[in-house]
C-alpha cells in the first residue's frame, strides 16, 4: 500500500457480493469528486470496485481486518474501505467502523447504519473515514500517525472506542487503533434494522408462489361460500383483529418451523447468544414483513373478486344483512385470514432452499451454509 500524497489517493472499496456491491458500486459514481471537494488540500481521488466475498467464513473483527491489509499490500491502493452485509460484534458491543489509520483501512457495518436512507448515511460513513485517514494528525509524543474522531454527522451517532492492551487477543490490538460501535437500546433496533433491511424482506412474496397458489385459491373457494358469509357478519372489529394476528403467526410460524430458519449458535458464550438472538429476532421480522404484505394483498385480492361475484340478494337473503361497501371490506378481511392459513399449509410444498432464498440476503444464506457445514463437521 503506498504511501499517502498531495496528488491522486486511490481508495477501495472493497464490498461484499449482492446488497455492499451495489451500495459501493453507487457510490463510486459521485464520491471521487465529493471527497476532493471535501478535502480542500488539492488532492484529487479515485475510487475502484471490487467485490468480493472478504467475510467468507468469519465474523471476526480482527480476522476481517488482517485480511483487509492482505489485500491492500497486494494492490496500488492508497486506502482500502470494505463493506459488508453483516452485523458485527466487538467485546459483546455491535461494530459499526473499525479503523486503521497506520494502513488506512476501515471495516464499515451496514447493519450498523440502520434501515432507513442506507445510502446516503453509507455515503457519509465513507466519506469521514476516508477524510479521517487521509488527514491524519501527528502525536507529538510518539510521532505516529493518529486520528481524531470524525466530526461528521454519521460518526457522531456512534460511540469512539480506542482499543486496548488489555482487550480481546494479544494480537487484536495491531488490527486497529479506533473503533465506533453502537450500544443501548436504540443501538440494537437500529442494527436490527440494517439486518431486516439487508434481508428484504418484500423478496418473499414472490419467493413463496406455491403458498400465494395455495391461499388464493382458499380465498376464492371462501368468497363464494355462505357459511363463510355469515361469520364475517356476526364477527366484531376485535375477532377479525385476533383472526389476523393468529393467521399472520401461523403462518409466521410455520414458515420459520418448516424451513428450519430458527438459529441455533454452536456456542455457548454469552457473545454468541446475544448474536443468536439479533438473528432470530431478525429472522421472525423479515418473515413477518413478507406475510404481512402477502397478507393486504391477499385481502386487495379478495376485495376485487367479491366485487365481482357476489349478488346482493342472494347474500342479503343468508345473513339478512345487506350488501354495502362494509360487508365487502369485512368479507375480504376475514377470508384474507383463512387465506393466509391455507397458504402457510401450500408452503410445506416449497422447497427449504427457497424460502431461505426468499427470506435471506445472499451473504446471510452463505453464512447460515457455511455455520451448517461446520456444526456437520
Amino acid at each position: 500500500m503506498q504511501v499517502l500524497s498531495q496528488g491522486v489517493t486511490v481508495v477501495a472499496l472493497l464490498a461484499d457480493p449482492d446488497a455492499p456491491t451495489a451500495i459501493a458500486q453507487r457510490l463510486a459514481r459521485t464520491l471521487p469528486d465529493r471527497l476532493t471537494d471535501m478535502s480542500g488540500q488539492g488532492r484529487r481521488f479515485e475510487v475502484e470496485v471490487v467485490s468480493e466475498p472478504f467475510t467468507s467464513g468469519t465474523e471476526d473483527p480482527p480476522t476481517l481486518m488482517r485480511r483487509i491489509k492482505d489485500r491492500g499490500s497486494a494492490e496500488n491502493w492508497d486506502i482500502v474501505v470494505a463493506l459488508t452485509d453483516l452485523p458485527l460484534h466487538s467485546h459483546g458491543r455491535k461494530l459499526a467502523v473499525d479503523l486503521n489509520h497506520e494502513h488506512g483501512l476501515a471495516l464499515l457495518s451496514l447493519p450498523s447504519l440502520g434501515g432507513l436512507r442506507l445510502q446516503t448515511r453509507a455515503r457519509r460513513a465513507v466519506e469521514e473515514a476516508v477524510l479521517g485517514m487521509a488527514s491524519p494528525h501527528t502525536d507529538g509524543a510518539e510521532g505516529t500517525s493518529r486520528s481524531q474522531p470524525l466530526p461528521g454527522p454519521s460518526v457522531n451517532r456512534l460511540a469512539p472506542s480506542h482499543p486496548g492492551p488489555g482487550q480481546g487477543r494479544p494480537d487484536e490490538k495491531e488490527t486497529d487503533d479506533l473503533r465506533y460501535v453502537v450500544s443501548g437500546p436504540r443501538g440494537y433496533l437500529r442494527v436490527l434494522a440494517g439486518m431486516v433491511r439487508a434481508n428484504r424482506p418484500w423478496r418473499l412474496v414472490p419467493g413463496l408462489s406455491k403458498a400465494l397458489a395455495a391461499a388464493l385459491a382458499t380465498g376464492a373457494v371462501a368468497t363464494v361460500n355462505s357459511t363463510v358469509w355469515s361469520l364475517a357478519t356476526s364477527l366484531s372489529t376485535p375477532r377479525l383483529v385476533i383472526a389476523t394476528v393468529g393467521s399472520v403467526a401461523i403462518m409466521i410460524g410455520w414458515l420459520i418451523i418448516d424451513a428450519e430458519l430458527w438459529h441455533r449458535s454452536p456456542e455457548s458464550s454469552p457473545e454468541a447468544k446475544q448474536r443468536a438472538r439479533l438473528y432470530n429476532a431478525s429472522t421472525v421480522l423479515t418473515v413477518g414483513i413478507g406475510v404481512l404484505v402477502c397478507y393486504v394483498g391477499l385481502m386487495v385480492i379478495n376485495l376485487v373478486w367479491a366485487l365481482f361475484i357476489l349478488n346482493g340478494q342472494a347474500f342479503s337473503s343468508m345473513t339478512r344483512t345487506p350488501l354495502h361497501a362494509g360487508e365487502y371490506l369485512t368479507l375480504a378481511w376475514f377470508v384474507a385470514s383463512v387465506a393466509t392459513v391455507g397458504g402457510a399449509l401450500g408452503s410445506g410444498l416449497e422447497s427449504d432452499e427457497a424460502i431461505r432464498a426468499a427470506a435471506y440476503s445472499k451473504r446471510e444464506q452463505e453464512r447460515r451454509r457455511q455455520l451448517q457445514n461446520d456444526h456437520d463437521d
